[in-house]
């Protein structure tokens, strides 16, 4: 029997649909995280595991009892879950042995004595026994989210939930929080993990999912996800891709519009001056040549698509363009010829050090160029 089984769930504010029919099944000791954009239903995801967001329909099984169900104790089912927030919410009232006892105390009857026993275990564990009479307000905010997690902890849970927990950490508390997540990766603890930090997903989690398009877009291994992921809005999401995207409808086009597009671009994303005259040199060589290629002189109907696709990951650009009309491939054009009538295609060769891919399918011209 499978630890969480999501069916077909979905989730809607007003107008805006969030998650639609959404389905996942996590197995005991499988460490999960979820990746993906803003906005694009991660955390609404998370928290409606254990219904702190009420799904508009689809069931939810943990542990095998189902938590949508009208006749579910609710409260009883999310004891087996334990939440850790962005934010630690721990009470500033109480100090630390205090709220890591109120819990278990009060819903699990645990005797007082033994709550601060298994307490100081965990302390013990993450370093913070010194810390044990200490208010949270005189904690950082790496000490404050170890102690959150070591409160979902004192409950014993079968599954944790992270909803990104070192967002709000300032950057240098941020390695001693993931630690912590090591050390219970350790100890066959299910987790699922929403995060941002796509090194430590790919060091702890044994199985990723990518959020768009308001679910789970794709899926697979780290090494399937961050090394070769399959689908569009995957790899823009990892390779942190930047595009921009040009239509040409006639013959008369204005070049200069689109060579002022380009340079917008590229000082949008900090992208040298040597690439950019190459980038609008290759872009005014390559349309050209399709449009007296491709075109005839009578032809009407033209159909260019031209894009580039920067890297911001590892500064890689990339040039695609998509021409209908007829079939012709630019690059095949002897070097050594005394044609100079292609010379910028020669010098665009030599640019692209010769990583150019072309081929006519479906009717369309397709040219890749890496430079």
């Amino acid at each position: 029997m499978s630890l969480i089984e999501v069916k077909n769930i979905s989730k809607s504010f007003g107008s805006l649909k969030v998650l639609e029919d959404v389905n996942l099944t996590v197995e005991e000791g499988e460490r999960i995280a979820i990746i993906g954009g803003s906005g694009c239903g991660k955390s609404v995801f998370l928290r409606s595991l254990e219904l702190l967001e009420i799904p508009d329909k689809g069931k939810i099984f943990i542990d095998g009892e189902e938590i949508t169900s009208g006749r579910a104790d609710v409260n009883k089912i999310r004891r087996k879950m334990g939440m850790v927030y962005q934010k630690f919410y721990l009470f500033s009232h109480m100090n630390v042995l205090e709220n890591l006892c109120l819990a278990p105390v009060k819903l699990l009857g645990m005797p007082r004595a033994e709550a601060e026993a298994h307490a100081m275990e965990w302390l013990s564990k993450v370093g913070l026994t010194s810390k044990v009479h200490s208010m949270p307000q005189n904690l950082s905010g790496g000490q404050q989210q170890r102690i959150a997690i070591c409160r979902s902890l004192m409950m014993s849970p079968k599954v944790l939930l992270f909803d990104e927990p070192t967002s709000a950490l300032d950057p240098t508390m941020v390695g001693e929080v993931l630690a912590m997540i090591r050390m219970l990766t350790k100890q066959n603890m299910t987790m699922l993990i929403v995060t941002h930090e796509m090194n430590f997903a790919r060091e702890v989690a044994n199985r990723v999912l990518f959020f768009a398009d308001k679910g789970i877009y794709e899926q697979g291994t780290p090494d399937e996800i961050f090394d070769n992921p399959k689908r569009e809005k995957t790899i823009a999401f990892i390779r942190k891709l930047k595009y921009f995207s040009y239509d040409i409808n006639e013959k008369d086009f204005d070049l200069l519009a689109m060579q002022g597009g380009i340079r917008n671009f590229t000082e949008k994303y900090g992208i040298d001056s040597k690439l950019t005259y190459r980038l609008e040199l290759c872009s005014e060589e390559l349309i050209y040549e399709i449009l007296s290629g491709c075109y005839g002189s009578q032809d009407k109907d033209i159909n260019i698509n031209f894009e580039i696709s920067y890297s911001e990951s590892d500064s890689s650009t990339v040039i695609n363009l998509v021409s209908g009309g007829k079939k012709f491939n630019p690059f095949d054009i002897d070097e050594d010829s005394d044609d100079d009538a292609h010379l910028g295609i020669v010098m665009l060769k030599r640019i692209s050090a010769g990583k150019i891919n072309y081929d006519f399918s479906d009717g369309l011209n397709k040219i890749e160029i890496k430079l």
